[in-house]
This record gives C-alpha cells, sequence and structure tokens, in this order.
C-alpha cells in the first residue's frame, strides 16, 4: 500500500470516524481538555502544531487535523495493561520521551496505565493484586503492550515473574487472552530480539510467535516515541488498528527504508562514502554504507522523527544504522560495521556531490558573463544538480 492507496483508505473512512468521535466526545469533554492545556501553558496554536505533526507523522491527509484534535480530548478513558518480558527497559524508556511531553501527558490523561511495572508506585504482592484487578475490571476492554522476547524453551522457566514465580510465557498467555488487542513494543517483543540470536538457549520468540495470537509490532530497539504514541492515537482516533506490513507493523512507520530519507543518501546517490572511521569523509558528513550502514535493508521512519524528542538518530550521530526494527537483525546485520554481503547493492560511482558544485560555480560564473539572466541560470542549475545527485528519482518516489 504506497501513500495515495493510503490516503484512499482513511478518506473512505471519515464519516466512520465522525460517527465514532461524536459518540465518545462531547462539548464539555473538549473545553475540558482546553482548559488543561491552558493550565499547562500551552496554546491553542501550540495544540494545533502538535496535532499537525501527529497527522503527518501517521500520514493521514490534513483533512484529519481536527479529527486528531478532538481524539484528543476523548472523555473515555482506554485502559492499557503493560508487561515486561525478557527486555532492559528502553523501549519505556523511549516512550517516556516524546517529541511534546507535556502535550503527550494530557493525551494519556485519556489512557489508563492499570497496570505497568516500571511506572507504578506499588510493588511485590500488592502489584500483583493491582494487575489481578485490573484484568477482572477491564475484561475484554483493556490494550494489552508486551515490552520484551518471551522465553519459550522447556515451558518458559527461564523467566519467572513475581513472587508466585509464574513463567513469563503463562503470564503472557493469561492476559493477552482477555485483551482487546494486544501491541509488541521493542524488537524483542515483536521478533525475538537480542535474547533470541543464536543459539538462543532459552528458545526466546517475539510475542506473536510464542502466544499465537494477532498482534501490532511496533519494532525497533528501542523504537521511537512517536511510532509508540502514534500507534496508541491511531486506536483511540479510529477503534481499529493501522494498515499493518507483511510482518505486522503499521505502514505509516514502517513503510519506507532508512535509505529513502536519510540525510546522506545524496552522498550515497554521488558515490562520496566514508572509507575509515575519522577520515575527512566522516568529517564531511558522508555516507556510511561502507561502514556498514544497514539504512538500505532497514524499514523505519528514523530520519523523519529521530529520537529524545527529535534531536537527533545514529546516522546523525555519526554510526550507521545497525537494522535494529528488523527480524533477526542480531543474526542477519552483523558485523555491523561491514556491508552487508547479502544486500547486492550497487555502490555508485560519479564525481560526487561537491565535484559537482565546483562545476556549478564555474558554469554560474561564465554564464553570468554571458549576460544570462541570474534567475534563469539558477533554475537550470537547480535542475541539472538534482538530476545529477538523484534528489529529481527521491521526490518522485515518494
Amino acid at each position: 500500500m504506497n501513500s495515495k492507496q493510503m490516503n484512499e483508505y482513511y478518506l473512505s473512512m471519515l464519516d466512520d470516524v465522525d460517527e465514532r468521535l461524536d459518540s465518545v466526545c462531547d462539548k464539555e469533554s473538549e473545553e475540558e481538555f482546553q482548559r488543561k492545556l491552558e493550565e499547562k501553558g500551552f496554546a491553542r496554536r501550540d495544540f494545533l502544531k502538535w496535532t499537525s505533526f501527529m497527522t503527518a507523522a501517521l500520514m493521514l491527509p490534513p483533512v484529519f487535523e481536527s479529527r486528531i484534535a478532538r481524539a484528543a480530548a476523548i472523555k473515555q478513558r482506554t485502559p492499557i495493561i503493560w508487561l515486561h518480558m525478557a527486555e532492559c527497559t528502553g523501549c519505556t524508556e523511549s516512550f517516556l520521551r516524546t517529541r511534546e511531553p507535556d502535550i503527550a501527558q494530557l493525551i494519556f490523561d485519556k489512557i489508563s496505565l492499570a497496570y505497568h511495572d516500571t511506572l507504578m508506585m506499588a510493588s511485590g504482592e500488592r502489584a500483583e493484586k493491582s494487575l489481578e484487578d485490573a484484568i477482572k475490571r477491564y475484561k475484554g476492554k483493556y490494550i494489552c503492550v508486551i515490552e520484551g522476547g518471551i522465553p519459550t524453551k522447556d515451558g518458559g522457566i527461564y523467566l519467572t515473574i513475581g513472587s508466585k514465580g509464574e513463567t513469563g510465557l503463562s503470564k503472557a498467555k493469561r492476559i493477552t487472552k482477555d485483551a482487546r488487542l494486544t501491541l509488541a513494543f521493542g524488537t524483542c517483543a515483536a521478533f525475538g530480539g537480542v535474547q533470541a540470536a543464536y543459539p538462543n538457549p532459552t528458545g526466546a520468540k517475539g510475542v506473536r510467535d510464542a502466544l499465537g495470537i494477532e498482534i501490532v509490532n511496533v519494532s525497533g530497539c528501542p523504537p521511537s516515541s512517536i511510532n509508540m504514541v502514534g500507534t496508541i492515537l491511531h486506536i483511540l482516533l479510529f477503534d481499529k488498528i493501522p494498515p499493518l506490513d507483511e510482518i505486522y507493523r503499521p505502514l505509516w512507520a514502517y513503510g519506507s527504508r532508512i535509505h529513502d530519507y536519510c540525510e546522506r543518501r545524496a552522498h550515497f546517490d554521488a558515490g562520496e562514502f566514508v572509507e575509515e572511521w575519522g577520515d575527512e569523509g566522516a568529517k564531511k558528513g558522508w555516507c556510511l554504507y561502507k561502514m556498514g550502514c544497514k539504512g538500505p535493508l532497514t524499514y523505519n521512519n528514523c530520519p523523519r522523527y529521530r529520537f529524545n524528542q527529535g534531536t537527533n538518530w545514529p546516522i546523525g550521530g555519526g554510526h550507521g544504522c545497525i537494522g535494529c526494527s528488523e527480524p533477526n537483525f542480531w543474526d542477519t546485520m552483523t558485523p555491523f560495521e561491514e556491508p552487508n554481503e547479502k544486500a547486492g547493492i550497487r555502490i555508485p560511482g560519479g564525481n560526487g556531490v561537491e565535484a559537482t558544485s565546483d562545476k556549478i560555480g564555474s558554469f554560474l560564473a561564465g554564464a553570468t558573463a554571458a549576460g544570462i539572466g541570474v534567475h534563469a541560470i539558477g533554475s537550470i542549475i537547480r535542475a541539472k544538480a538534482e538530476k545529477k545527485t538523484g534528489k529529481i528519482d527521491d521526490k518522485e518516489s515518494k
């Protein structure tokens, strides 16, 4: 499903969305939400910027901006039970670092984190009682979020949880059984992650493979907060899961490759590569493919939205993508700092972006002396430069 098809898909659901929002929103709840925004120091304009950003992130047509705003004011709270399996809690850490944390906090007033090992105050038997109470109270209504892979070997004994020593496998089966839907946050939950790497002594698997249930995978090690927040927001807005790719990931987040939108893509197209760490190419921000970047093999939206409130991402920090949102990346993408032999990627040649710039400068001087209008020169040069660096192709592919 390409972006045009996704637009058509969502536009066809406008009436259903409006009907749903009319049933769960009212003027009073929307006014209350606006009051909370003002109390937190946010103007209406700030909120509209946030809704525009989330609409674009979800690859929704602009007509959905007002619907996103209404969804944020939904009065009915959606209960979430968040389970931790074999993992490092990095997905929770990423989740807490949303792009607009204060606005997101208000959005999450609309959900009820009925249970979360890391964020709840209760511990021990009190925490277990909170979990059992939540399961009974919200049976068939809660969203189950799972973070971490599930060990399955020998009945799952390599992960036991709580004072009763229940296995993670047993706990996940029991709790997902009564869930409205289940989300796997992070590559460990989606595909098994690092603990499922060879030789995988605990038989760790992703949630779908371990439990045999339908699921939405939000992969990454960790995934960005945008992908987690956006998936939940989509469910609040449409009351259904988003369109998924063949491995059950939301297309709006995982429908394009890292390579397609990478800030270093022009250097790849021009054949300009970092050859060793710290060389001149590295200082100039050239392509990291020869240093092992797995961007051409990896589907995610990291270049668009980045991490830590949008400040940066691995390639921006100078290291290639390691393919962490793909299944079995620990086995199939290593060694991380060498090109993948199975990629079959043709490395382009040419004079390079900077050489092209030099030629443009020479042409510009000559053309100006010949009396050609400056604006016309700019247009001609820009078109030639884009054609040489592949930018025109990029725009068409988008």
